[in-house]
């Protein structure tokens, strides 16, 4: 056979001799092999990454040894549900709807006429109220109804009360039965409510008044509670 000058066999290689450096041959696939396995993570590691994250997202003050039973945590539970309470028994109290006869047949046909004729009557506010409702948009109607209450007042602590309580409810952004009001009329409103008179809410009231008009006037007269009492009322009248 013929050999090179080191004594080996000529082409031959070190891989091919079975030794290097004394690494058995194929022990070098078996080494990458364990080099790329703490790559992967450990079968139990995303559980145990998920429980520190969990606890740590429970904990206060930034202390990961806190559990979600942490008594500040408890505390600011117990100091958040009187709110809730207090909020859900205040749109309980209000009431229902105005006090007003049954509307008549040609009550209920002149709303179909104009948005003016439908909110000139109790009845026909009433009923555009409970249209509102379903659509989870009654505040508006709240809220105009409480500016035209707060128009008819002339004294000036009262008058200085409602603002507040109309703001609150109606204007300001933390609360849940917030109108929908541009920058402009917002901007003028906490301007005066330095001093507010029985007018501070004349611009906003008639934004809403326009927004109920434009948006919600067109589905309530296509609504089946507007054709339910109109034909209710069609049927009475041909009855007598």
């Amino acid at each position: 056979m013929r050999t090179g000058d080191g004594g080996e066999p000529a082409g031959a290689s070190p891989a091919a001799g079975g030794v290097d450096g004394g690494i058995p041959m194929g022990s070098e696939p078996m080494e990458m092999r364990k080099r790329q396995m703490p790559v992967h993570e450990a079968p139990g590691a995303a559980p145990a990454l998920q429980a520190v994250g969990s606890r740590g997202s429970n904990a206060c003050c930034f202390c990961w040894c806190c559990c979600c039973s942490c008594s500040c945590l408890t505390f600011r539970n117990q100091e958040q549900r009187p709110t809730r309470a207090s909020h859900e028994l205040r749109i309980d109290d209000l009431p229902s709807c105005e006090e007003s006869p049954s509307p008549t047949l040609e009550e209920v046909n002149a709303w179909a006429q104009s948005f003016d004729k439908l909110m000139i009557t109790p009845a026909g506010r009433n009923a555009f109220r409970e249209f509102l409702r379903t659509e989870f948009s009654e505040e508006n109607m709240l809220f105009w109804m409480a500016c035209e209450e707060l128009k008819k007042e002339a004294n000036k602590s009262i008058i200085e009360e409602k603002a507040r309580i109309i703001y609150d409810d109606y204007i300001s952004i933390l609360s849940p039965k917030e109108v929908s009001l541009d920058s402009r009329v917002r901007e003028v409103i906490n301007r005066n409510m330095v001093e507010p008179s029985q007018h501070i809410f004349d611009d906003a009231q008639l934004q809403i008044y326009t927004l109920m008009h434009r948006d919600s006037y067109p589905r309530f007269m296509n609504s089946a509670l507007y054709k339910d009492l109109l034909r209710s009322l069609s049927e009475k009248s041909a009855e007598a």
